[in-house]
């Protein structure tokens, strides 16, 4: 890498080659024959297996991050991809002086990075480094807001009476939490009054406030800017990024780092969507107002004003009235249409009721804010005001579809619904925002490739200029996995649906249980839990559903428990769920995982592709469905002791050319086909 450093003296600058080929050698002996890595069982990690997959990702890695290059390694289950990127990702922050950002998609993988794989690696290396995991900021307590929500004026502050227990009882807890994050909280809180306590940007008096020597997050922050590593996920990473791609913002969340990697990388494309677009939602407008001012209960942060805010009171009153309104209209447009979400195509399809209204608010907010006397409150009403002008801006950028190369649409479900941007060339974004910074990039995850190749994965998140590798399994499938494909009517035929409930009762007692129905459509897994409910009960079988009474943490923990079980799951079942063992002993696929051609950002991603020349249909959607299929065949076999049955109710894996994508898609495994 070359290192530009500064001769103040004179003024000028000269490059300075800095050798990071220790980080090669390092590495290599780390893996070698006399690897620590074959007495880490001492330490409580698992017998030590000799993966030359890992080795291979290791040494390829070391060289990419010695070298300043960019590099993607696909990397089955099994190849052991944390300490393969752990080991030479330590070497390097300690010979940068400077951290690598380490960021992933799950909670599961943080937490086993954090409290298991980095641990064992310390005591295995031999090497004194620091890592920490990094949190949004709304995850920390501030104090000073604390303070407001306990003092004086918490009966105007707090929406409901009944939060004042609560803040007590965090009062006391913070007395003697060590990080003030709420992940440490151990009794039940109300999300309504964390928002209320917890640390936001546009309320940090940063070094003004009194307790900014003691202060949860910038301890916190401190401590990332002092580590080696950083574990952080794609959403605090995504966020940054985008406070970095904007000139005038003067801080960013990350530190400075030397090098990044992205783990389960696969979900880059739609991360990116996420946090580069806008969402401007009814229930999320109706809270910020209502933090001002509830005009029902006569409480909110205005009621501290006294006379003074009688005006603005007036004005909140009305934009909460206008977005109400506003977001009505927003229904009632996906109601006469018979839609729950609409991709819009032309400015202004609903009459704009709000812009001006926030606009009005964004004016009454600043002039407030020059009368407030309170170095607090002014804190508190300045956050509010980049809410409001974020607000305001959002909604004129939405109807005059001011964003360049998004799609643009509307939901009505969910919490009062909304309205949504995504960027449809993520590929192009990422290649300017990402991929061109100096520092070197690591991309892993287990599924990337298709027909063997990385090239739809690069065109889909504009990697250039950097290597791939495509590592083997470590799994012997042919000795452990079974695929079957019965005879079935095709997905949109009549039978189709009796079809699916007798084969998965006769897939279900093969294995007794143990296993995961994987389903594309939620009313599809509604409607087949309904008709196979009876035989679930009379099998003993307990039966879990998505959707259903657990959310989908606590059913994977009753899963593992009750060896017997099933879950019927959608999205979050397809990926990043690991249940190694007897207890995952089955994954049925109802369909296979085609996106539906008319959601808007399938849409648009559709006609970006036909517009290029190429075919949507083959060129975008069967490789991405390729994608989430392996994810979803994943899911059974996460260790060499593991053996299990693959069963697909889709007769297009056989009957279309294209199937031969899905099959090929899987290492080589014994094929049942009726």
């Amino acid at each position: 890498m070359i290192m530009k450093i500064e001769k103040y003296e004179s003024g000028e600058e000269e490059e300075e080659v800095k050798d990071f080929s220790s980080v090669i050698t390092r590495t290599a002996a780390f893996f070698s024959a006399g690897s620590p890595l074959r007495s880490i069982s001492q330490f409580g990690g698992p017998a030590y297996e000799e993966r030359p997959q890992q080795t291979e990702m290791a040494l390829r890695i070391s060289d990419a991050l010695a070298l300043s290059k960019n590099i993607c390694v696909e990397a089955p289950t099994g190849v052991g991809k944390s300490f393969a990127y752990l080991v030479p990702a330590i070497y390097y922050a300690l010979e940068s002086g400077k951290p690598v950002i380490i960021s992933t998609e799950t909670i599961n993988l943080q937490d086993q990075l954090i409290n298991k794989d980095i641990p064992l690696i310390k005591k295995a290396i031999g090497l004194e480094f620091k890592a920490v995991l990094a949190k949004g900021r709304s995850n920390y307590l501030c104090m000073r807001r604390l303070g407001m929500a306990s003092g004086k004026n918490a009966s105007e502050l707090l929406p409901l009476e009944a939060l004042h227990s609560g803040v007590s009882r965090i009062q006391k807890w913070a007395k003697s939490s060590d990080d003030g994050a709420k992940g440490s909280i151990d009794f039940p809180y109300s999300k309504n009054l964390w928002e209320h306590v917890c640390s936001e940007v546009g309320n940090c008096m940063r070094n003004k406030c009194e307790h900014y020597k003691s202060c949860f997050y910038w301890r916190a922050r401190k401590s990332w800017d002092s580590s080696d590593i950083i574990v952080a996920n794609h959403a605090l990473f995504f966020t940054d990024l985008k406070m970095r791609s904007v000139e005038e913002m003067e801080s960013s969340l990350l530190p400075e780092y030397s090098a990044l990697i992205l783990d389960e990388a696969h979900k880059l494309e739609d991360e990116a969507a996420q946090h580069l677009g806008l969402h401007l939602s009814s229930f999320g407008v109706r809270s910020f107002l209502r933090k001002l001012y509830d005009p029902e209960k006569a409480r909110g942060l205005l009621m501290i004003g006294g006379d003074r805010s009688m005006a603005l009171r007036k004005t909140v009153s009305e934009t909460l009235t206008a977005s109400d309104f506003f977001f009505e209209s927003a229904r009632n447009y996906l109601a006469e249409r018979n839609k729950g979400e609409i991709r819009i195509m032309n400015p202004f399809f609903i009459e704009d009721t709000i812009t001006v209204q926030f606009q009005k608010l964004d004016k009454e907010l600043e002039e407030f804010i020059k009368s407030c006397e309170d170095d607090s409150i002014r804190q508190e009403m300045t956050a509010q005001y980049m809410v409001s002008t974020y607000y305001s801006k959002g909604f004129f950028d939405f109807l005059n579809m001011k964003m360049p190369g998004h799609v643009y649409w509307i939901e009505g479900k969910g919490e009062g619904g909304g309205l949504h941007t995504a960027p449809v060339e993520i590929g192009k974004l990422l290649s300017q925002l990402l991929f061109s910074i100096e520092e070197p990039i690591v991309l892993t995850s287990a599924t990337l490739s298709v027909n063997k190749s990385l090239d739809f994965y690069f065109s889909r998140i504009g990697f250039a200029d950097g290597e791939a590798l495509i590592l083997d399994t470590p799994f012997d499938y042919m000795s452990q996995v079974s695929l079957y494909v019965p005879k079935m009517p095709l997905p949109d035929t009549e039978d189709y649906f009796d079809s699916l409930c007798m084969r998965v009762q006769e897939y279900i007692r093969m294995t007794h249980g143990k296993a995961f129905v994987l389903f594309t459509s939620y009313d599809l897994l509604k409607k087949s839990a309904t008709s196979l409910r009876r035989f679930f009960d009379e099998m003993g079988i307990k039966l879990m559903i998505q959707g259903g009474d657990l959310p989908p943490a606590m059913m994977l923990e009753e899963f593992r428990r009750d060896t017997n079980s099933v879950i019927f799951g959608t999205n979050s079942f397809w990926s990043g769920v690991d249940v190694p063992g007897e207890a995952l002993s089955n994954v049925i696929i109802t369909k296979l995982p085609f996106s539906v051609p008319d959601q808007p950002i399938v849409q648009a991603r559709n006609e970006k592709v036909r517009e290029l020349g190429g075919n949507p249909f083959f060129d975008y959607q069967v490789p991405e469905a390729v994608l989430r299929f392996k994810q979803g065949t994943g899911r059974l076999i996460r260790r060499k002791s593991d053996k299990g049955i693959i069963v697909v109710l889709d007769r297009r894996i056989v009957s279309k050319n294209y199937g031969r994508d899905f099959l090929e898609s899987l290492p080589p495994c014994r094929l049942w086909i009726e």
